[in-house]
């Protein structure tokens, strides 16, 4: 089985990773213009990782609650709704025009990325629906894939967009994206299980907690997982861009081009490495994303040199992220993909929130160059955890 074979075998793959390159290319699209906002308003290193974080802070709320529904009602119907909530609340950033409007862009964050959460975790439970074993991993790298390259293309395209034309506009084409990812969504025809799940979702909530608690296997996979959220630099490249490289470039371009450069690592890092990663050389991969991330802090003073490292920092993290969210699918049963998925991104996105607001607490006392060592030395340490649980899998 290969990417392509794959597309050829399972249509409904194909189609959803359409949606998956419009939505995921919208979403990072406003980003750029999301921080360039928050810089021209000068807005502080504290104010820029709370919107940072506010990226991620829905999913961690929101995650019990989107686990029971995912697996009580009907997969489709959720997923256009979501989708639509985005698209309203990207249009909505329009209305933001100085610093007293900050509060107003965070409940507008947190709506969106509260429906991105739960469309996220919909569609990775009706992947673990649709496949099973390699064909499931590989579409796990698809979607990663899509992922990094909408990452590049949309920050890097973003940065060109708000430099040269502005913000506003930027965020009007935004919204074109997801009114275009909501027409061919709708148009997907695909078919799976009725959920056989009719308990109420309290019941729900107090059901999941209890399957991953009496299942170890479960909870050391959801926090492997998470060691991906160690790599939000969101808030370190927006403070790269303000305090060292806006000496040498323009802002918007700065973050669009640091962070359109890791993301092509992203994308094209399962192609080389992917055959090689299985279960049992995991943790090297893991010790590998340390050093990238440590040797990226090293070079920061560097705009240019720092963009040779800051690509290998993002060549291990799509393997990691596909692979680690593979073994959890697998070991789930199917009854409790929904309410453990979602778990899952709650750990994953708490893992962002403690990462971003880490960075903008420590920028005040130390400098991002230790602060990114850290983060790489974090890699490290979960290498070692990893090879404690090896044995349960």
């Amino acid at each position: 089985m290969n990417y392509r074979k794959l597309f050829r075998e399972h249509k409904v793959i194909r189609d959803l990773s359409l949606v998956q390159f419009i939505a995921y290319f919208g979403a990072w699209f406003s980003n750029v213009a999301i921080y360039t906002m928050l810089v021209e308003f000068g807005s502080t290193e504290l104010a820029i990782s709370v919107v940072a974080a506010m990226h991620f802070i829905p999913a961690v709320i929101i995650a019990p609650f989107s686990g029971a529904i995912i697996d009580r009602f009907k997969i489709k119907p959720l997923m256009v709704s979501l989708l639509s909530i985005e698209l309203i609340m990207t249009l909505c950033f329009l209305t933001i025009d100085n610093q007293n409007d900050i509060w107003l862009l965070m409940i507008f964050i947190f709506v969106r990325m509260s429906a991105a959460s739960m469309f996220f975790s919909t569609e990775m439970s009706l992947l673990a629906k649709l496949l099973n074993g390699k064909a499931l991993q590989q579409a796990n790298e698809i979607h990663s894939i899509i992922w990094s390259f909408t990452y590049a293309a949309g920050m890097a395209m973003s940065g060109i967009i708000v430099n040269f034309v502005g913000i506003k506009i930027a965020f009007i084409i935004d919204s074109m994206f997801f009114l275009v990812a909501l027409i061919v969504f709708i148009n997907i025809d695909f078919k799976v299980k009725a959920s056989i799940v009719q308990d109420k979702i309290w019941e729900l909530i107090k059901d999941g907690f209890l399957y991953i608690k009496n299942n170890r296997i479960i909870l050391h996979l959801i926090f492997l997982h998470s060691c991906v959220g160690l790599t939000s630099f969101d808030t370190l490249v927006t403070l790269l861009a303000k305090n060292e490289y806006k000496y040498v470039i323009a802002v918007p371009l700065a973050i669009g081009i640091s962070n359109a450069t890791r993301a092509v690592a992203l994308m094209i890092g399962p192609v080389f490495i992917s055959k090689y990663v299985n279960k049992n050389n995991l943790h090297y991969v893991l010790i590998l994303q340390g050093i990238a991330i440590i040797l990226w802090g090293l070079t920061q003073f560097n705009f240019y040199v720092s963009l040779f490292t800051i690509f290998f920092t993002g060549f291990f993290t799509t393997i990691l992220w596909s692979f680690t969210y593979a073994l959890l699918q697998d070991q789930c049963d199917e009854k409790y993909l929904g309410r453990v998925i979602s778990y899952n991104d709650m750990f994953f996105m708490m893992a962002c929130v403690l990462t971003t607001l880490f960075i903008g607490l420590m920028a005040s006392l130390t400098s991002l160059a230790i602060i990114t060592g850290i983060l790489g030395l974090g890699f490290i340490l979960f290498a070692f955890y990893y090879t404690r649980i090896l044995k349960w899998i």
